[in-house]
């Protein structure tokens, strides 16, 4: 249960995000460029050579790079425009992506819980939302939804890059290539326009939100099922759409608690179910 509780850690931490964005005033790829610098910055104590001797799991680390930069960039806009509740539903369609997916990119067994829960926790956090409200920004909803489709290739790429490279080593190195990846599409865009204590925000969020919840996440998903796991990132819009009950002062009436019941519940049941032990990640070959 130990690694369902750190994935279910490094899951709530990632809902912590608007606390850090919403404040900064930067956009989405500033925001996303700024955290990809500061997750770098391990790097030259956690680079192995012998690690990309495993080719299946570099370019899985090659393909998280890119996943990475254009979901954090889309998300990141999503939680800036506004709502929070908006933004974090239509981003987690991504766990129903996983689920269906798993089986067939990593081969593993299906988990009929994982499959049944995914549709009911999204219920629940349809609502969460509840009724939009008249002339709501439908930009936050599709931003989310793009955001959802890389979500999905970031958790099956972790996966098998998890083969050769430690959470730490995931976590570094595939920042650099999306904070290039970033420049390269939104150039001077992705800059933000002044050093001040927006960057002080960031850099304590990234840490936080960023290098340890993806630290606790990777090494949780070596030993859980990528569908199970998937459920259980519910966790983080049940946390972010608390925060923007608590803090942003966003509406959440008993439709919405009853959601957050049913998330909690439906992500509890996965977890619970049972299962052959999970095989750790096996060691590099040097053939990839």
């Amino acid at each position: 249960m130990r690694y369902f509780v750190m994935v279910a850690v490094g899951t709530t931490l990632w809902g912590c995000w608007p606390l850090v964005l919403r404040p900064t005033g930067l956009t989405g790829p500033q925001s996303a460029l700024l955290m990809m610098a500061i997750m770098a910055l391990p790097t030259p104590f956690v680079f192995r050579r012998e690690a990309f001797r495993d080719r299946r799991a570099t370019l899985a680390l090659g393909v998280l790079s890119l996943c990475d930069a254009a979901n954090a960039a889309l998300y990141f806009a999503a939680v800036q425009r506004g709502p929070v509740t908006v933004a974090v539903l239509t981003h987690y369609l991504a766990p129903l992506l996983i689920a269906l997916a798993a089986p067939w990119v990593l081969r593993e067994r299906r988990s009929p819980r994982a499959l049944l829960g995914a549709p009911l926790t999204l219920v629940g956090l349809a609502l969460i939302l509840g009724t939009p409200q008249d002339g709501a920004d439908p930009w936050t909803a599709l931003l989310g939804g793009a955001s959802a489709f890389f979500f999905m290739a970031n958790v099956l790429a972790s996966k098998e890059a998890a083969r050769s490279f430690s959470p730490l080593a995931i976590n570094s190195l595939h920042a650099i290539p999306s904070g290039l990846l970033l420049l390269l599409v939104f150039g001077r865009g992705a800059l933000p326009p002044a050093l001040d204590v927006s960057l002080l925000y960031v850099a304590g969020g990234t840490v936080l939100c960023g290098i340890l919840a993806n630290s606790l996440f990777y090494s949780g998903l070596r030993h859980v099922p990528t569908a199970t796991a998937g459920a259980l990132t519910y966790l983080e819009p049940l946390t972010a759409a608390l925060l923007g009950v608590l803090v942003f002062g966003e509406a959440l009436g008993p439709l919405g608690l009853l959601g957050g019941l049913v998330v909690l519940v439906s992500g509890a049941w996965v977890a619970s179910e049972s299962r052959a032990p999970a095989q750790p990640a096996p060691a590099p070959t040097g053939t990839g």
